[in-house]
């Protein structure tokens, strides 16, 4: 049998269908009744879904793909996360003991893959208004879904009764999961649209004295791609006025060579901020440019604090090199950042990174507010999933002082 040539290659694959941007423009198209696009040759929702689970299709123990099968073998999913495939039962037998340790997490990985449709077309919208509670009562996940209680509990309800998520298990060619599976698949969801807003309101609340200042609140975005341009331009970044009522107004700049700058305005100068508003704006290119093209021609403000999600410099040589200029600059200069990371592993890495460089731990740990919904490794199914922004790291300045005086901020892992 041939195997899987380039898992290389088909990371990619996966990468560019699993772009928000993208997807958007599949599922709209579709749900108008046009075309997505030249080359897509996808006419209906059925064959959206079909497209999307066969880039999921290859043998996870052997990695045969389809079309290297004889014709009388066809791959066959597993029964119970209904998320990777087999070539054979002896492919199977002998895979299970890794897979019987993912196979739970991967059944909600199969399920939330499907649900996230109804966000992008915008049939499953995110909760937002107001907090009835007081912002320091809400620390984490638990007391985020404790505060919305019985309204959240009737939009979930209503989702889950629409026409459109009854289309949505028409089109998948598999059985509707029972509503608690479901009801828990739209909470994942939300805490993934919700969890990189939130995380810069952790950073916020950590290390900025006085978020309700006179002209506003500044952060940037630093890697910003077509992620965080998603999320913002499906109000996800409203949640951070709600977060801070008393502010002045915040200006989020998203910077990054990747941006999709269509779904958000351009950076052009800083806007008179409008207290308790989101302005968004965005920038494409490297941070270090945007500061000396921006902030010291005096454009644009200092930042109060820059937020970087999974920024991934402790992965290569040549993704640190991109880095370092915008490292050093934020520790020269002073700025409040947060970074996160997605595993325990990442997470002591950068921080050797970090240290390496002499900047000033501030603290690190586990996120409150930590995507809860799983992430599968497309090129090794068996792999354990992680959660988006999971750990968090916060620095400023440096941690070498003049001699005779001792570093000012404190090693803590725990806020």
């Amino acid at each position: 049998m041939q195997r899987l040539e380039s898992m290389k290659e088909f990371e990619d694959r996966m990468r560019v269908w699993g772009a928000g941007i993208l997807r958007r423009c599949f599922c709209r198209a579709v749900v108008n009744g046009g075309s997505p696009g030249p080359g897509f040759g996808i006419h209906s929702l059925s064959d959206m879904f079909q497209r999307l689970e066969d880039t999921f299709q290859f043998c996870a123990q052997c990695r045969v793909l389809p079309d290297q099968l004889s014709d009388s073998k066809i791959l066959r999913r597993c029964k119970r996360c209904r998320n990777v495939y087999y070539c054979s039962r002896e492919c199977q037998r002998a895979d299970w003991s890794v897979h019987k340790k993912v196979c739970w997490e991967l059944r909600l990985v199969a399920i939330d893959r499907l649900l996230e449709w109804l966000v992008v077309t915008g049939d499953f919208s995110l909760t937002s208004g107001p907090w009835p509670w007081p912002p320091g009562a809400v620390r984490d996940w638990d007391t985020w879904f404790s505060m919305w209680g019985a309204q959240l509990d009737t939009i979930l309800e209503s989702v889950l009764g629409s026409h459109t998520m009854s289309t949505l298990w028409d089109s998948v060619g598999r059985p509707r999961p029972d509503p608690d599976s479901l009801r828990g698949s739209l909470r994942r969801l939300l805490t993934d649209a919700l969890s990189q807003p939130l995380t810069v309101g952790l950073g916020l609340r950590t290390l900025v004295e006085n978020t309700g200042k006179l002209g506003g609140i500044t952060v940037h975005v630093v890697g910003a791609s077509h992620i965080e341009t998603f999320l913002a331009s499906h109000g996800a970044y409203e949640e951070l006025k709600h977060m801070f009522p008393e502010s002045g107004g915040l200006h989020v700049v998203m910077v990054g060579v990747d941006l999709a700058v269509e779904s958000v305005p351009q950076f052009t100068s800083v806007l008179p901020t409008t207290p308790a508003t989101i302005q968004l704006s965005s920038y494409r290119g490297l941070y270090h440019d945007f500061w000396e093209e921006q902030i010291e021609t005096g454009q644009a403000v200092w930042p109060d604090l820059v937020a970087g999600f999974h920024p991934g410099f402790h992965s290569s040589q040549d993704l640190m090199a991109g880095w370092l200029p915008t490292l050093l600059l934020l520790r020269d200069y002073e700025i409040p950042t947060i970074f996160t990371v997605y595993s325990q592993q990442e997470l002591t890495a950068s921080l050797q990174i970090l240290m390496e460089l002499e900047t000033q731990i501030i603290a690190y740990g586990d996120n409150p507010f930590a995507s809860l919904k799983p992430e599968q490794a497309y090129t090794n199914p068996n792999k354990q999933p992680v959660y988006c922004s999971a750990y968090y790291i916060m620095f400023r300045g440096t941690s070498h002082q003049p001699d005779g005086e001792e570093a000012g901020g404190k090693m803590d892992n725990r806020i």
